[in-house]
């Protein structure tokens, strides 16, 4: 399995649908279960790959905590950085996470998620837990959505745990991997961002 495609997949179908739905109308296992409901339609409609991709885009700029993500993922390594470092680091990881997002979005269609339950870890935190159901070509995946709720009225995602594997997690020891590479610089990572974003 294709963990970072399988997780473009599943947060497609989170994002793409949410400016849509009155947020305020649903507690966070609701809310998932119905922008799974909808993006199931949305993933099936007849457009080009390229207006998928550009919408998905707009939209996730809105749903996702793209740059809480990229500073968790970026670890320790953000202590040591400047502010003008930091800047850099912000625009890139977001270019990189949208391209990477939805350059996979159109290679999934009519996709099925049922929402079992949810857990209230803390006034921020809600973990929703869900099963992308199984088809032909794949097997069931659970999944399990880290929803960011200190504003109930504007959940963002901070994570996905897919079988147990977070993303966040996995990016992190990639992106670490990469500085420590290049002799702990941050300009070996941000070479790697920049690589990425133009090819």
């Amino acid at each position: 399995m294709n963990f970072k495609r399988l997780f473009s997949y599943v947060l497609a179908v989170f994002v793409i649908n949410i400016y849509s739905l009155n947020s305020q109308a649903t507690e966070p296992e609701k809310f998932i279960q119905l922008l799974c409901d909808e993006a199931s339609t949305v993933l099936s409609k007849n457009i080009t790959k390229d207006e998928k991709s550009k919408a998905l885009i707009a939209i996730a700029k809105k749903s996702v905590d793209i740059r809480g993500i990229g500073f968790y993922t970026l670890g320790s390594h953000r202590k040591t950085l400047s502010d003008t470092e930091k800047e850099k680091y912000t625009l890139l990881f977001e270019k990189y996470f949208l391209k990477s997002f939805s350059s996979r979005l159109t290679d999934y269609t009519d996709p099925k998620i049922n929402v079992i339950s949810s857990e209230k870890k803390s006034e921020k935190y809600t973990i929703v837990s869900s099963i992308l159901l199984a088809k032909d070509e794949r097997p069931e995946v659970k999944i399990d959505w880290r929803v960011y709720t200190k504003d109930p009225n504007n959940p963002l995602i901070r994570d996905l745990i897919i079988e147990g594997l977070s993303l966040a997690r996995t990016q992190k020891e990639e992106f670490n991997s990469i500085i420590q590479s290049g002799g702990g610089d941050i300009n070996a990572l941000f070479s790697s961002l920049e690589q990425f974003i133009n090819k």
